[in-house]
């Protein structure tokens, strides 16, 4: 059978179990049985019985909604490709934009920036800036035990320091203290009330420590800004993601908090994503 009918084949059945995007994961999937990239899959060669078996295994489970990439054991995310997989949270796609705009920030600030990324779990955010922005000195802080080990083995050979702790404990990173440039967080903040019309790839595999933040969501806001507030030099920047309905209250909370210049950022359906701000002091350049 050609590749081009068992791809076929398997999106009908991705299909019938409400995989949204069953056409395109059936290819990433017929791609990684056959060590291919999917732009190359026209030119590949049938697959073997024994890969008919393997494929034919990845899609019944992906069709009883196991996440794509705890399949493949990989995530995309901005120019890495990260090892994914049980007990830690799958980057997504706006997050990026989080990314980008603290990278952005970073331009034109001194060669050798601290940036800390709270909340780290596979590490997207960390990694990102220190192969965006060579000669960051990074900080990637993680508390869950199974997330840490992935954040450590995607960390491996880059130049990001791993951190073992709480993000809210004032003894973690305490030596850094009104010394770090940039604060860059994706933290839990799903509120609970939601659990109920999300995916089951989500409630049933992403960690609930790094998708719930209680019942509004905003659990960890209040003592993660407090010890942002202590880890920013004069004049540091904060980005903090957040949910689409705390486009008010994020913003608030950071005010009150005593951070400057405070400004809501959308995603590209035009949902609010992330708010930035700074702490009082040091530059002052109109950013961000």
């Amino acid at each position: 059978m050609s590749v081009s009918v068992t791809i076929a084949r398997a999106t009908a059945v991705l299909a019938e179990a409400g995989v949204a995007s069953a056409r395109v994961d059936a290819e990433l999937l017929a791609a990684h049985v056959l060590a291919t990239t999917r732009g190359r899959l026209l030119l590949a060669p049938d697959l073997t019985e024994e890969q008919h078996r393997e494929y034919a295994s990845l899609i019944a489970a992906r069709g009883s909604r196991v996440p794509l990439q705890h399949l493949t054991g990989r995530a995309a995310f901005r120019h890495l490709d990260l090892a994914v997989g049980p007990g830690v949270f799958v980057p997504r796609p706006e997050t990026e934009l989080l990314v980008e705009w603290g990278l952005a920030w970073l331009r034109g600030r001194p060669d050798a920036p601290t940036v800390v990324d709270l909340c780290a779990g596979s590490g997207a955010i960390a990694l990102s800036v220190a192969t965006e922005h060579p000669g960051a000195r990074v900080y990637a802080v993680e508390r869950e035990p199974e997330a840490l080990a992935w954040l450590r083995r995607n960390a491996a050979g880059h130049p990001v320091t791993v951190v073992a702790g709480d993000v809210t404990d004032p003894a973690v990173l305490a030596d850094l203290d009104a010394g770090v440039d940039l604060v860059l967080c994706n933290p839990p903040y799903v509120p609970l009330t939601a659990a109920a019309g999300l995916p089951v790839e989500v409630t049933g595999h992403d960690p609930a420590a790094a998708v719930f933040g209680g019942p509004d969501g905003l659990d960890l806001f209040p003592p993660l800004l407090r010890r942002v507030s202590a880890l920013l030099a004069p004049g540091g920047a904060v980005g903090i993601e957040h949910d689409d309905t705390h486009g008010d209250a994020v913003p608030a909370l950071m005010r009150a908090a005593g951070f400057e210049r405070v400004r809501l950022h959308h995603d590209l359906a035009g949902r609010p994503r992330f708010t930035t701000a700074r702490r009082a002091g040091g530059w002052q350049d109109g950013a961000p």
